[in-house]
């Protein structure tokens, strides 16, 4: 069966390191907390706000020897009033008999604000201020 594991961060600054560096973590964090292996990958969407235009952040998952094969899209988030600025998401589309409840969706940073009922379970606030 195929489970989406979702993630989100921000960024302080948009340059290409710092996006990278916020976009790695947030992908080693979920990779990490899930038991995730690339091989059991069917794709990842990433989508950053339109205040990063500095780079790619799918660029960070080529950093990542193992899921070189792994299909990756990046994509705009919708630019709507209010929406939390430098963020980029991570949707990981993953082969899992692993039950829904138990999937650790992972928000970092100031994204933890956008699912404060995961709070207590999956987020990561604060990690690489």
């Amino acid at each position: 069966m195929i489970r989406g594991v979702r993630g989100a961060t921000t960024t302080d600054y948009d340059n290409e390191k710092e996006v990278l560096l916020s976009t790695e973590s947030l992908l080693r964090e979920m990779i990490l907390h899930n038991d995730i292996m690339a091989e059991d990958v069917a794709s990842v969407f990433i989508s950053a706000t339109s205040d990063i235009r500095s780079v790619f952040p799918a660029k960070a998952l080529r950093r990542i020897e193992e899921w070189k094969y792994v299909p990756v899209m990046c994509m705009q988030e919708l630019d709507l009033p209010g929406a939390l600025p430098n963020c980029i998401r991570v949707m990981i589309h993953l082969n899992t008999t692993t039950p829904q409840k138990d999937i650790q969706h992972i928000y970092m940073k100031n994204a933890v604000s956008l699912r404060p009922d995961l709070k207590d379970t999956a987020s990561i606030s604060n990690e690489n201020d």
